[in-house]
């Protein structure tokens, strides 16, 4: 796997040879990828490759907890050391997270979760930005689901007091899921963050999973008051919901005290182009490469021009062989690039030089 990923690798690098190029995108605007290849490959130098090309200023991989362990153990610590080394070349998000019927629900199993990913920033202190879950206002992810905002928010608190311990410069992202009705899913986790009677923040960023409803939506296409869903155009009303549970509250929100809105996963899925991918596409309003590409900068360009976003993450790197995945990815899985390979780096390199024109 290695010889084929470095030659990927440098035909990926070939591909876009021809921009200029930049540091990585502006400090107003993190561009990253999800891409949890970085925990797969002995050597992940061919992968820095990539991102290097890319101009990326950050990868995010998953990282599995397991109730009661309080450190990563056997083939996860070896994943999660390979992921720590390549750190110290590109800024690393953890999202930590668990299966949905073992969710912390109770103070033990909270201070186990986050002790656990506590550890793990003593141990690697250049690893700060920290994602407590995985879209917790959806049941696919966190069970039971009645009360689940309550619970999230005793594990929010129990980490950011337990990480800022740890690393006072610690990043505590909350997260959410696009579809599952996060403007409820954040009132009530204001108004059981003020029923808790706390008196510091719970979330430093808040981590927003954006997808569209389907790959073919514009991703500033605007959805009414009543709908369950908030996507990449509907920012105002996660702002606004987010203000009606927090209003008041020692928590600050976006726009203030440095705190952001960050889209961990946004993406849209192509029609296989090509026989290397199998079984069955799972969503029926899937794009061509090229209008993933198009609508890729489209959501790039949205992102930058919304002053409370801080950073925007493709999903993911590289496409799942099995349609039955996902294929919103920059290559194929053969690692041969697609349209919105180079479309990618170009926005990136955009956002840094500032050549975005958000309008009046």
């Amino acid at each position: 796997m290695k010889p084929r990923l470095a030659l990927a690798a440098a035909a990926l690098c070939a591909s876009v040879s021809l921009l200029p190029h930049a540091a990585g995108a502006a400090p107003g605007l993190l561009l990253g990828v999800d891409d949890d290849s970085l925990k797969w490959y002995a050597h992940t130098s061919s992968l820095l490759s990539i991102y290097r090309t890319l101009n990326l200023g950050a990868v995010r991989v998953t990282l599995d907890w397991t109730p009661g362990e309080s450190f990563p153990s056997g083939t996860d610590r070896t994943e999660l050391q390979r992921v720590a080394a390549a750190g110290r070349s590109i800024r690393i998000v953890l999202a930590v997270t668990g299966p949905a019927t073992e969710t912390p629900l109770d103070d033990a199993s909270r201070a186990e979760y986050c002790g656990f990913i506590a550890n793990v920033l003593r141990r690697y202190p250049w690893i700060r930005d920290v994602a407590i879950w995985t879209e917790p206002n959806s049941a696919q992810f966190w069970q039971p689901h009645t009360g689940a905002a309550a619970a999230y928010e005793a594990l929010l608190a129990t980490c950011w007091d337990a990480l800022h311990a740890a690393e006072p410069a610690a990043n505590v992202i909350a997260t959410s899921a696009p579809h599952s009705n996060p403007g409820r899913w954040y009132e009530d986790l204001g108004h059981a963050y003020r029923e808790s009677g706390r008196t510091l923040p719970v979330f430093d960023t808040i981590g927003h999973n954006a997808y569209p409803e389907t790959s073919a939506e514009a991703p500033g296409a605007r959805h009414g008051k009543h709908s369950h869903s908030i996507d990449e155009g509907d920012l105002n009303r996660l702002l606004a919901a987010l203000n009606k549970g927090f209003h008041g509250t020692a928590q600050p929100l976006p726009g203030h005290g440095g705190v952001t809105v960050w889209y961990l996963e946004d993406g849209f899925q192509t029609t296989p182009a090509r026989a290397i991918y199998s079984g069955t596409e799972t969503e029926k309003d899937s794009v061509s490469e090229d209008q993933q590409a198009a609508q890729l900068t489209a959501a790039v360009e949205l992102a930058y021009c919304q002053p409370t976003v801080g950073a925007f993450f493709n999903f993911e790197l590289r496409d799942d062989s099995s349609l039955e995945g996902w294929q919103s990815g920059l290559v194929r899985p053969d690692w041969s690039p697609k349209p919105a390979f180079a479309a990618y780096a170009q926005a990136v390199q955009a956002a840094a030089d500032g050549s975005i024109n958000c309008g009046t």
